[in-house]
């Protein structure tokens, strides 16, 4: 499901399935092509989201995943080519009774709109249920962002209501629409729960 390594190597050896797309952490080898895609998707991603725009940023953004057990980043990339597709964040993993990981994601302009980060979400949907054991996942959209909310629609989210000035985005703090999913409702259910997870 997640390929490691050199992509060029993973794209020609590991398939999933009969998906276009493959899931791989992010590294700092990924600098020059990230940053490079970010600054072409600039009128994609604003007024929703800003990602790292220069090697500095890019850097500091990549340690935020150091730690695969609390957040992890994961590129979406095209299995006959290697591109970036997008990038899709598992945020503030948190165990315990809560068992929950918060979504980010965002696509890149050059194969915006081709369904490939609808199949990369489903990927890590599986590996956040399947693999990570996880509960529940769920994603903050900013109510204008239709195509945001479309995705994860697709994928079964459901709504659980709108926070007022949630996170700060773009100068101001923005209200967000909170959807989510539960492993039950796409059928992901672990047999084997996180140790994690209390028995009672």
């Amino acid at each position: 499901m997640i390929h490691e390594g050199d992509p060029e190597e993973t794209r020609q050896t590991a398939a999933i399935g009969s998906s276009r797309v493959f899931l791989r952490p992010i590294s700092g080898g990924d600098q020059d092509e990230f940053v490079r895609l970010v600054r072409a998707s600039v009128d994609l991603h604003h007024p929703w989201m800003s990602l790292p725009a220069t090697p500095e940023e890019f850097q500091a953004y990549v340690r935020r995943f150091d730690d695969p057990e609390s957040a992890q980043c994961l590129l979406v990339r095209v299995q006959d080519t290697g591109a970036m597709a997008g990038v899709i964040n598992i945020n503030s993993i948190i165990r315990g009774r809560f068992q929950n990981g918060s979504l980010g994601y965002a696509a890149f302009a050059p194969t915006a709109g081709r369904g490939y980060m609808s199949e990369g979400l489903g990927l890590v949907l599986r590996h956040a249920f399947e693999r990570l054991r996880l509960h529940r996942l769920e994603a903050q959209i900013q109510p204008e962002n239709h195509a945001s909310k479309r995705l994860v629609q697709r994928h079964g989210f459901r709504y659980e209501g709108c926070s007022p000035d949630l996170l700060f985005i773009d100068g101001a703090w923005r209200d967000h629409e909170r959807w989510a999913i539960t492993d039950a409702m796409a059928g992901m259910v672990s047999a084997d729960p996180h140790p994690g997870r209390p028995v009672r």
